[in-house]
């Protein structure tokens, strides 16, 4: 399976309704950490998205892992276009060829992905906008 649609479709079962998503919002379950999405953009055939958890740091909220994703409805795949995180050496002090750093962000994304989807986290007009500093504001 290619990892591409296979992240299409862990991030469509985080946000069903993906289409009809603008700003930001949050997913808060007991137990597990905050997951916010941002749509960036909506396009007839594109989406762009960033998703991220925000740990307190002594300088503000530092986002990790921190992923900018297009996603393309008509082919049904996701392409990682930023991946920022620190949990896994993704580099290890070179520069891989692009064809296999770009598999390796693939898999990361799949693997966080699906562990948000096993978690029960989940996107929908209907849930809760957060404001620029990453606090929550009333439901849409």
């Amino acid at each position: 399976m290619d990892l591409s649609e296979q992240n299409y479709r862990h991030l469509m079962r985080l946000a069903p309704d993906m289409r009809k998503l603008q700003g930001t919002y949050l997913s808060r379950l007991d137990g597990t950490m905050d997951l916010y999405l941002e749509v960036l953009e909506q396009t007839p055939y594109t989406s762009l998205l960033h998703l991220t958890y925000y740990f307190a740091h002594e300088t503000g909220q530092l986002p990790d892992p921190d992923a900018t994703i297009r996603i393309y409805h008509d082919s049904q795949q996701a392409e990682v276009l930023t991946l920022k995180q620190s949990s896994l050496p993704l580099n290890r002090g070179f520069i891989r060829p692009a064809l296999v750093q770009k598999w390796k962000v693939g898999l990361f994304l799949s693997k966080w992905l699906s562990y948000c989807v096993h978690q029960g986290h989940c996107f929908r007009p209907e849930h809760t906008h957060v404001s620029s500093n990453k606090e929550p504001l009333t439901p849409a």
